[in-house]
């Protein structure tokens, strides 16, 4: 019954219309995904654990160089995140590989499905965390350079994860396996047969959670709009800047963003910007557009509220468009290394330095560590300063 809170049954591909005898409804398939998803998983799998490994290595040589605060802190977290799904993606490789019959545990199945639920909800979150959190460097850097930021990302994550968490928590608790008249074991699949009032609540969680999913998803596009337009709306000459704002210390707290930014500083900012949203897009959106459409499919409750009168054709659209969106959920944990590369300048530059060291076959983690580490303390120095450029960390 699982399903319903973790959304897994919409995890692992099709919750079918029917994989017992005891239901006329035949199960709702999607032949091509034992095919696509063996081969897009594996990808994904060799892809996601490179690069997400890396990043962690990044983000470690930079918190001994005493770098990037914060956002460190929310990046990790998510890379973390990342990793989990990634060393569950064997399992569902072979469940689909197996024409979805579910050959492990069922807590390998409890477990595996959780993690990919974990994932999905942990990568919405933080990345709206990383859009808050630059929406605040851009538009008030002294606040932010000024104020406990360790401290508030620590508490972040933690509120995340416990989120996360005690939602996929019922999926661990509750059976996620079961088998049909034919010998195969699905998992997180076959939800036809439970009686109408159960099939109520979990469509009515899975709706709940698309519900939560577009409220993050709102506040990351206008977090995001506000950045671009406070970037773009910069004209005023760095000569005329200095000269009209060396005046009271007042200006210290007023100045917020009203520095002219270089022309490259914009336009990495920019970048990282359309990563975030573009992720979003890309990766959650289509997902959760579906979702709510293909549960009422799945589910086939028979009367009163979430009752629908779809033809076969219908299902059949609904659960083929959902088997893609699943795949696209997938990819975040290899397109999330691509904002943090957007997201900060620390970040960009270890890598661009440490892809020129490698290049000379030069030992580069300790050089490039250090000079990040020295622009770290200088750029410490500049923030006492009324004059100090809001913009380092974009």
């Amino acid at each position: 019954m699982l399903a319903s809170t973790t959304e897994q049954a919409g995890m692992t591909g099709t919750p079918g219309l029917g994989s017992t005898a005891s239901n006329v409804s035949t199960f709702l398939d999607s032949e091509f995904r034992y095919i696509l998803f063996p081969v897009a998983y594996g990808i994904i799998f060799i892809l996601g654990l490179f690069a997400n490994l890396y990043v962690l290595f990044v983000l470690h040589c930079l918190r001994e160089a005493r770098a990037m605060g914060e956002i460190r802190i929310y990046m990790t977290n998510l890379t973390i995140a990342d990793l989990l799904f990634v060393c569950a993606l064997p399992f569902w490789i072979g469940y689909y590989s197996r024409h979805g019959n579910w050959v492990y545990t069922d807590f390998m199945c409890r477990l595996t499905g959780s993690l990919f639920f974990i994932n999905t909800y942990c990568s919405i979150l933080f990345l709206g965390a990383i859009s808050v959190n630059r929406y605040w460097a851009v538009t008030r850097p002294l606040d932010a350079a000024s104020s406990d930021h360790r401290r508030r990302g620590i508490i972040v994550c933690t509120v995340i994860w416990m989120f996360t968490v005690v939602m996929a928590i019922p999926s661990l608790a509750s059976p996620g396996t079961n088998t049909d008249v034919n010998n195969v074991t699905h998992c997180f699949e076959g939800y036809q047969n439970e009686t109408d009032m159960q099939k109520k609540t979990v469509a009515a969680t899975h709706f709940a959670i698309i519900g939560m999913f577009f409220v993050v998803f709102f506040l990351v596009v206008v977090c995001n709009c506000l950045i671009a337009r406070a970037l773009l709306s910069q004209k005023t000459p760095q000569s005329e800047f200095r000269s009209s704002t060396i005046k009271p210390q007042k200006s210290k707290r007023t100045l917020s963003f009203a520095r002219i930014r270089p022309r490259g500083v914009k336009r990495r900012a920019l970048q990282m910007l359309l990563a975030v949203v573009g992720v979003f897009a890309l990766c959650f959106l289509p997902h959760h557009l579906i979702q709510g459409f293909w549960t009422l499919a799945v589910l086939q409750i028979k009367q009163g509220w979430g009752y629908v009168d779809w033809d076969q054709r219908t299902l059949q659209v609904f659960n083929d468009a959902h088997q893609i969106t699943l795949l696209l959920m997938g990819l975040n944990c290899i397109l999330d290394p691509v904002v943090y590369f957007f997201a900060t300048r620390k970040f960009r530059r270890f890598i661009m330095e440490h892809i020129k060291k490698l290049g000379k076959g030069e030992g580069c983690a300790h050089t490039v560590t250090s000079q990040i580490s020295m622009d770290s303390r200088n750029q410490s120095q500049k923030l006492q300063s009324e004059l100090e450029q809001p913009e380092k960390d974009l």
